[in-house]
């Protein structure tokens, strides 16, 4: 009996030591467990997906701060690097979220990437992403800000160069009741209130021309142009110009390329260059217009002999309103949009524009348009 009992006493004894053991392997898992979800950087399920198909740039973050999930946009605008946030501003927001557990939104201006000076405006929302992670959204705002500078800036431009034409039209008119009774001063007045009144319609026709090239993405009704046609109409209403100022306009052999397009537009673009041309050259000088093609593309150049172009320029010719010389631009009733309309014809007709020039060389303009397939000979009815 007193060995049966001892038995007994082992065996209990056995089992509460295995039932404790058995507690502290479970104990041990679970902080195992919990140990492993701390250091595992896994996403919560479903936000690979979501940040995949965000077009804004995203970014998960866990309690160190290590990105342990980033999309293709948020790499490429530059925010992450080496599975890090690039910028503190960025960090600062993340600490203020895990702290106050509200989301915040931001306007910042943030460099393109760690080693990038280029800047860029980015719009910026952070919030936590269940109990460890926080959540980074972010959307490039650059070009937007860009836009509304632009916007800005053209009216401001405007207002500025409409001022001095409507100044000049009010003085001349008083200058002329004044000298009502002195027919040569008022032949001379009269003959100055026409020129502005003529450079203000110009500058008008342009401003409504160019608000209607940039508010139009594509052509609507596209025809088959001859590009030889267009360049005859475009040096035609130079000569009277070019012939007062004794400049030989000289035109390249037929091309017999075909383009699709607005022919008016078109014209109007290759006019631009071609009056540029005569305006900044010397008296005596040539003015060479061509056309050639080159697998698939029509080239429409436009050479002078003029002043030529500084090379700080170059990058800004086309802006609205710039000028190279603003006293001769004045002097010729330049109104700075010339080459600004150019582009954005071009740039509908899926093509582009090309210069080259050198200070007292005279310089080089060229339009490249697709070239349009030639269709039987019947289709093309007006082709010389």
């Amino acid at each position: 009996m007193e060995s049966t009992g001892l038995v007994l006493v082992s065996l209990a004894l056995g089992l509460a030591v295995g039932a404790g053991f058995m507690t502290l392997l479970h104990v041990a898992e679970r902080h195992g467990r919990r140990a492993a979800e701390v250091v595992n950087p896994a996403v919560p399920d479903g936000i690979d997906q979501v940040l995949d198909a965000l077009e804004t740039a995203g970014a998960v973050l866990d309690p160190s701060n290590n990105v342990v999930k980033a999309s293709q946009a948020a790499v490429s605008m530059g925010l992450v690097w080496n599975r890090q946030l690039v910028h503190p501003e960025l960090l600062e927001l993340a600490q203020r979220v895990r702290r106050t557990g509200e989301p915040v939104s931001e306007n910042l201006v943030l460099s393109r990437g760690p080693f990038g000076d280029a800047s860029m405006r980015v719009r910026v929302r952070l919030a936590r992403l269940g109990t460890r992670y926080v959540l980074l959204l972010a959307e490039d705002r650059t070009e937007a800000f860009r836009l509304d500078e632009v916007r800005r800036d053209f009216v401001a431009n405007i207002s500025h160069e409409l001022k001095t034409p409507i100044a000049a039209v009010g003085l001349l008119a008083e200058a002329l009741e004044q000298a009502a009774d002195e027919p040569v001063q008022v032949r001379r007045f009269a003959s100055r209130l026409t020129t502005e009144s003529g450079r203000l319609t110009r500058l008008t026709q342009e401003i409504i021309e160019l608000s209607r090239l940039q508010a139009q993405d594509a052509l609507t009704e596209p025809e088959l142009l001859n590009v030889d046609t267009i360049v005859a109409s475009a040096v035609d209403l130079s000569r009277v110009v070019a012939d007062a100022a004794k400049i030989t306009i000289a035109v390249g052999k037929k091309s017999g390329a075909l383009v699709n397009g607005d022919e008016r537009l078109l014209v109007m673009a290759v006019h631009n260059l071609v009056a540029n041309a005569v305006n900044y050259s010397p008296e005596g000088a040539r003015v060479g217009v061509g056309v050639r093609r080159n697998d698939g593309v029509v080239e429409i150049t436009v050479t002078d002999q003029g002043v030529g172009i500084q090379e700080a320029d170059l990058e800004r010719i086309f802006e609205r309103f710039f000028r190279v010389d603003q006293a001769r631009s004045r002097h010729t009733g330049g109104t700075g949009l010339g080459l600004s309309i150019v582009k954005h014809v071009v740039q509908i007709h899926g093509g582009d524009i090309r210069v080259w020039s050198q200070p007292g060389s005279g310089s080089t303009f060229t339009i490249r348009l697709p070239e349009a397939p030639h269709p039987a000979p019947a289709a093309i009815g007006d082709t010389p």
